[in-house]
Parts: structure tokens; sequence; C-alpha cells
């Protein structure tokens, strides 16, 4: 998980441009969209899931509730990401068994 979490901090400083930051310089913890943390914005987080979207084949929905939950910290996109791929992986197995 912790490559990860490097992978995506390093995503995030290349899409949004952030380049006075590395990724040793963002918490896994640290809000993204608060100014006690990394100080994003609403355009961001379009960004953000563009780049996850193209990245990780991520499902986003624009309209639940737990998005904004997901894009809270690098742990929660991590989770995500890493949920969003168990299923998957998950899925594949299931029709494989199937063919």
């Amino acid at each position: 998980m912790d490559s990860l979490k490097l992978e995506i901090k390093q995503l995030l400083i290349e899409a949004l441009d952030l380049e006075d930051l590395t990724p040793a310089d963002i918490d896994d913890d640290a809000p993204l969209f608060d100014t006690d943390g990394i100080g994003l914005d609403s355009i961001d987080a379009l960004e953000i899931g563009i780049v996850l979207r193209k990245q990780y084949q991520l499902t986003i929905a624009a309209n639940d509730e737990r998005t904004r939950e997901h894009f809270r910290s690098i742990n929660t996109l991590a989770a995500l990401v890493a949920s969003q791929r168990e299923a998957a992986a998950a899925t594949n197995e299931t029709s494989k068994k199937g063919e």
C-alpha cells in the first residue's frame, strides 16, 4: 500500500503542477482540500478524478455521497484504488471460472 500512496502522491504533484511539493511533503492523512492540509480546490478535485480514472481505470460517481470522503486524503484515495482493484480482480476471477 505504501508504494500505491507514493504513486498517487507523484500523480497529484505532476497533474496539479505542485512543483514546490515532493511526495515526502504530503502526509498520508493530511486533508487534501483544507487549508490545514494541501489546500486544493474543486477544480483540483476534477483533475484528480480524471487522473485516477486514466491511471487506475476507476469508476468515480460524482453524485455518490462517499466520493467526498474518498478524496479526503492520500490514505482514502489509496483505499479507494485498492478496493476497486480488488473488486475488479474478483470479477475477473468469477468470469474466468465461468469460461
